[in-house]
């Protein structure tokens, strides 16, 4: 029995529908089964409930020998300090998981070993101590930065050809598509045959700076697109204008600056692991639909 998270969020909506294709029994823990579409509904059954509360993971795990893990974005008024949330939302499962001897594939950030505060992504390498001292058998999927974070200018990007970050414009970022993380996940859950506990690194094939990210949007979309770096200090005063809470805004200004800072070069990995999704293949198969809708 395979248990999946977030099984309505970007990447464990798409794990899903790779592991019911793999004609396995599946479980999935939701808050709210309505919104599952109902050909899911029919082929699975649903714990509702938080995946971070010790009854319902308990309930979910009863039976199941592997699980994917994601922790979900903590609530934009109301996020405390990330690595407080990171924790306790993880530690009743990684201590179920390991008790029940079942298997975790965990979504984390890459970036082990960086010497630095890193705001979210400090919180997840936390994490990753956590799951590891309780014993439990995990593959900690390690990510970079997300292609599918610039699907939040699409608007920008189509009324006014600009979309904008505080990222640096001339560092390169190692980038990954969800689609390519669900397919891993999901090629591990599948997968009876490893054991022990082991980090894996992914990130797509190019490594490209924001201003060289807008060459390829300018090339897919065939209309010009420029980059515009936000200073961080502005990135973060306007996340708090518009709600944020002031923790999730300090977080959320201190892994830009991880990332403006090298933070995924900092851990090792094979470049012949890349997964298959460059960055230009993505402009074209999902932002451009977006832009275009």
């Amino acid at each position: 029995m395979l248990v999946i998270t977030t099984p309505t969020g970007d990447i464990g909506r798409q794990v899903l529908d790779r592991v019911l294709a793999g004609g396995e029994p599946v479980r999935v823990i939701a808050r709210d089964s309505s919104r599952l579409p109902e050909h899911v509904r029919a082929q699975v059954e649903v714990v509702e409930g938080s995946h971070a509360d010790a009854d319902t993971i308990a309930k979910a795990l009863e039976g199941a020998d592997r699980l994917f893990w994601l922790v979900p974005p903590a609530g934009f008024r109301d996020a405390g300090p990330a690595r407080s949330y990171y924790l306790d939302f993880t530690h009743a499962a990684a201590r179920e998981a390991a008790s029940r001897g079942v298997r975790m594939v965990h979504v984390t950030s890459l970036g082990d070993g960086y010497d630095g505060e890193a705001g979210l992504l400090s919180a997840a390498l936390d994490m990753d101590e956590l799951i590891e001292s309780t014993g439990v058998q995990y593959r900690a999927l390690a990510l970079p930065f997300f292609m599918e974070n610039v699907l939040r200018q699409v608007q920008p990007i189509a009324r006014q050809g600009v979309f904008s970050m505080a990222n640096s414009a001339d560092r390169t970022l190692l980038t990954v598509a969800t689609q390519d993380v669900a397919a891993a996940a999901a090629d591990l859950l599948l997968d009876n045959t490893w054991s022990g506990q082991a980090r894996v690194p992914l990130a797509g094939p190019d490594s490209l700076t924001p201003d060289a990210m807008a060459e390829i949007i300018t090339e897919t979309l065939d209309r010009t697109v420029r980059y515009q770096q936000v200073p961080l200090a502005d990135f973060q005063d306007r996340m708090v204008q518009r709600g944020a809470s002031p923790s999730l805004a300090q977080d959320m200004a201190d892994m830009v600056n991880a990332q403006n800072n090298g933070i995924y070069d900092a851990e090792p990995r094979d470049p012949a692991s890349a997964t298959a999704t460059d960055f230009r293949q993505w402009c074209q198969n999902v932002l451009k639909p977006a832009v275009q809708s």
